[in-house]
């Protein structure tokens, strides 16, 4: 057990299996065929929406691992009004903000059918858990610190 001296709760130390059934969740989508560096963005973007500053250093090194453009790593937050990023790219991170932004009032079922002309239903399932799960790390991470 941590003391709260510090107010510090570290979820992984607390609850370890917890955080390694999230990490499995990790590996199953993976199967799902979703590229990475895609995975990546999603992350990222998600992780700048909810001001997670964690996991904005660690999807930025994980895409830049990845060789994802300097271009694209800047110009993310204005991912809607830029050419460089693909229309399936665009689809994903439109999916990655309606899921992330709840308060919106997004057509999700129009994103959906978006998202089905680009990647398959397995791949959309694993979008929808891309998005779900780095939501829940920014927060355990936000909740930590």
């Amino acid at each position: 057990m941590s003391t709260l001296t510090d107010n510090h709760v570290d979820f992984k130390q607390e609850l370890p299996a917890v955080y390694e059934l999230f990490n499995q969740i990790h590996v199953e989508i993976a199967k799902t065929g979703l590229d990475s560096r895609l995975c990546h963005l999603v992350m990222l973007r998600a992780s700048q929406i909810n001001q997670c500053s964690f996991c904005i250093a660690y999807h930025l090194k994980d895409a830049r691992r990845e060789n994802e453009s300097q271009e694209k790593l800047d110009l993310l937050p204005a991912w809607q009004h830029v050419d460089v990023f693909s229309a399936e790219e665009k689809a994903a991170l439109e999916y990655t903000e309606a899921l992330t932004r709840l308060d919106r009032t997004d057509e999700h079922g129009r994103i959906r059918s978006e998202l089905l002309t680009y990647f398959n239903s397995a791949q959309v399932a694993g979008l929808t858990g891309v998005i779900a799960m780095i939501n829940v790390w920014n927060r355990l991470h936000i909740a930590t610190y």
